[in-house]
């Protein structure tokens, strides 16, 4: 156990997860950066940096062993390199977005004040005032505001008699904004992190609890006075919120709302991260709702944008974008039930996953497993959908994730079955059920089934359609049902009951309902 915990921590390494996350040509930007600064390029930090490089693993005992440093000095180097670096990628030309531009203006308009030339401080501080306001960056505009008020303290312009009350009303603005702002990404945040460790309202009582959460922390404003930053942040609670209740046509109205907004106020070049989490939010609420026309236009426009360059591309969005592209591409062939042409997605996001492991929240990576597993699950290989579920529940660290585990679980169940892996099914209903009843998170369509698949194993042959028929009527009442609902969105178990009663290969009763849908 200790192993495997020390063998994690080295891996996440900060300073080695940053010297792996960098691209060829910052590599190269370091390289001449080290270089102008001169008599370093034999310096113990290059020399660790370049042998960092070629680490596959972390292992601080290889490091002190090379003899570029000892165990004592290692800390304090790794720690100088790890800033030098960060200087290094400051003053790459790829990372000078706007923000980085004006907080340097800010930096140099500082240096002098310092020095006392004031005039030269108050020019630069104008002209950075009002690319932040531009570019809607209201924090830093506040932080420009404030020092040209220090500054006209000690130099007062003749210019205009009053900038003293200009400067007052301006900051007095920028902080309500602010102060909206940051209330309203609170309360985003908040929702967030509440469905990340519980999931959807199970109950009146948790949807009481969350609806007046959610409006006793709605602060108040006038929409038409909110700026883009505090309208994408009301947007984003009011879609963490209509997630919660499972309010799907809610969050798809909200989805697009943001993604609108970044098309309206033409940003995503400033804010890549939010558009393409907004983007990600509107085809998943379209999948929820079954909207399959909606969303697959909307997929087809993601590609267009990925592959025409219209979204900056760094190690973040990079990563993103592939979290998200692939993740609904392989939604798209569970809508329209063509497993079978999505089997090729699966050997280009294991190539994609051990290439971001090191970036890449564990999360995600068992997301995409257990959606694997559905694909091959829809595809009747029951045994590779097993190999991917069996990731999932050895997992140690879903503590987050509970709602993925169970339903892990259950089609880890159902695939036994359909394997005819009969000898194992008893063992497998055991575990399934004793770590629902330990997660506390037992509902009651879980619970009917679970009883339903260990009672078939005393059913004849002849009787089997039968009682997949009563199964299904007894599940088929959930289906709508405000808090039981949630369990469809993980796993269909109603086609594949239907799939079972028809003698048809689910993926046939997938896209007969996909056909439809998208009527």
């Amino acid at each position: 156990m200790s192993k495997v915990s020390t063998s994690a921590n080295q891996q996440n390494d900060a300073l080695f997860v940053l010297i792996k996350s960098l691209t060829k040509s910052e590599k190269r930007q370091f390289n001449l950066y080290v270089g102008r600064l001169g008599g370093n390029i034999d310096a113990k930090f290059f020399s660790l940096f370049k042998f960092l490089e070629k680490l596959k693993v972390y292992n601080e005992k290889v490091i002190t062993g090379s003899g570029i440093v000892s165990k004592q000095q290692l800390s304090n180097l790794k720690a100088h390199l790890y800033k030098q670096i960060l200087i290094s990628l400051r003053l790459n030309p790829a990372h000078k977005n706007v923000r980085i531009q004006i907080r340097e203006q800010l930096d140099f308009a500082t240096v002098l004040y310092q020095k006392g030339l004031y005039k030269q401080s108050l020019k630069l501080l104008e002209k950075a005032k009002n690319m932040a306001l531009d570019n809607e960056e209201k924090n830093i505009a506040y932080e420009i505001v404030e020092l040209e008020k220090v500054i006209e303290t000690q130099y007062i312009t003749r210019s205009i008699s009053n900038r003293a009350n200009q400067l007052s009303i301006q900051a007095k603005e920028l902080s309500q904004h602010n102060v909206i702002a940051s209330k309203l990404s609170n309360l985003s945040l908040q929702l967030y992190s509440h469905l990340l460790q519980n999931g959807y309202v199970k109950n009146e009582e948790e949807l009481t609890f969350v609806n007046e959460y959610f409006s006793n922390r709605m602060p108040k404003y006038k929409y038409n006075s909110l700026g883009f930053r505090e309208k994408l942040w009301l947007y984003k609670a009011h879609l963490w919120h209509s997630f919660l209740i499972q309010d799907f046509l809610l969050s798809y109205k909200y989805a697009r709302k943001c993604v609108d907004l970044f098309d309206n106020n033409k940003l995503v070049n400033l804010h890549p991260v939010f558009y393409l989490k907004s983007k990600n939010y509107l085809l998943e609420a379209s999948f929820l709702v079954k909207n399959n026309s909606i969303f697959k236009n909307e997929l087809i426009k993601f590609e267009t944008e990925i592959d025409e360059k219209q979204i900056p591309l760094n190690t973040n969005t990079e990563l993103l974008i592939f979290m998200y592209l692939y993740s609904n591409k392989l939604h798209l062939h569970f809508l329209e039930g063509t497993f079978e042409k999505g089997e090729y997605l699966v050997d280009i996001i294991n190539t994609k996953i051990e290439k971001y492991k090191n970036r890449l929240d564990n999360h995600y990576i068992v997301l995409l497993y257990y959606k694997i597993a559905c694909l091959y699950f829809g595809m009747g290989k029951n045994k590779l959908c097993i190999d991917y579920l069996q990731k999932i529940i050895r997992s140690k660290h879903l503590g987050s994730a509970e709602d993925l585990q169970c339903f892990a679980r259950i089609l880890n169940l159902i695939a036994h079955y359909e394997c005819g892996l009969d000898y194992d099914l008893e063992r497998q209903f055991v575990d399934t059920y004793k770590f629902l009843l330990k997660m506390e998170n037992l509902q009651e369509v879980q619970k009917v089934f679970l009883e339903s698949i260990r009672d078939l194993s005393d059913v004849f042959p002849h009787e089997i359609k039968n009682e997949f028929k009563k199964i299904h009527t007894k599940l088929k009442k959930f289906e709508n049902h405000p808090y039981e609902k949630r369990a469809f969105l993980y796993l269909d178990i109603l086609s594949w009951l239907e799939s079972k009663i028809q003698n048809k290969p689910i993926a046939t009763i997938i896209k007969e309902k996909s056909k439809l849908h998208s009527k």
